[in-house]
């Protein structure tokens, strides 16, 4: 990809995070707005991205990818892993949610997981180890991507920043207690499995 190209389609997803982040919701921004933030021409901005969704979906994308960067980058193991990745989501959701509130799909979560949405399989990427070494520690069962979904549950951009927001829980505590309830909810969810099971 050409230079100037790689930086229209750069400049273009920055736009729409900021445009998105002041947003009441996907049909406020269109793509000439887009492309008047980005100072680039609307025909080149649909060179690039077919629909205001399609920008939306590569900001949220790039967001994955710094959480799989930091994720790949731990030496921590297990539950504490897990923490420190869940920190960091936190954090990029301090920074970003505002813009990533309004990824919206009628399909559910592991719907659109298992149909290879692409900002959802970067994160999935960046949450496998962490998920799979806590079930280990706390001697659960490996279950896939339904751990994923458990996690999705409570760290939904939304219900984190309205947990900050509306109950004023800092980001560090807002972090600490969703993973809490997480560990809680893997424990329910392999045990409920084990007794559905016999």
């Amino acid at each position: 990809m050409r230079s100037d190209t790689k930086r229209n389609r750069r400049q273009l997803i920055q736009a729409a995070g900021r445009l998105f982040a002041s947003s009441t919701g996907l049909e406020s921004v269109s793509m000439s707005d887009i492309a008047r933030e980005a100072e680039i021409s609307p025909a080149t901005a649909y060179r690039h991205f077919a629909s205001v969704e399609e920008v939306l979906t590569a900001y949220r994308y790039g967001i994955g990818e710094r959480l799989k960067e930091f994720s790949d980058e731990q030496k921590s193991s297990g539950v504490k892993l897990l923490r420190d990745v869940d920190r960091r989501w936190v954090e990029l959701v301090g920074e970003h949610g505002g813009s990533m509130v309004h990824t919206r799909s009628p399909e559910g979560y592991l719907a659109r997981l298992r149909g290879g949405a692409q900002y959802l399989t970067v994160q999935a990427d960046a949450l496998e180890r962490p998920l799979r070494e806590a079930l280990d520690e706390l001697g659960l069962p490996p279950i896939g991507d339904e751990a994923l979904f458990l996690w999705n549950i409570l760290f939904d951009p939304r219900e984190i920043l309205d947990v900050i927001n509306t109950v004023g829980l800092s980001e560090k505590d807002a972090a600490d207690r969703l993973t809490d309830t997480l560990l809680g909810a893997l424990e329910g969810w392999c045990k409920s499995g084990q007794i559905s099971r016999s």
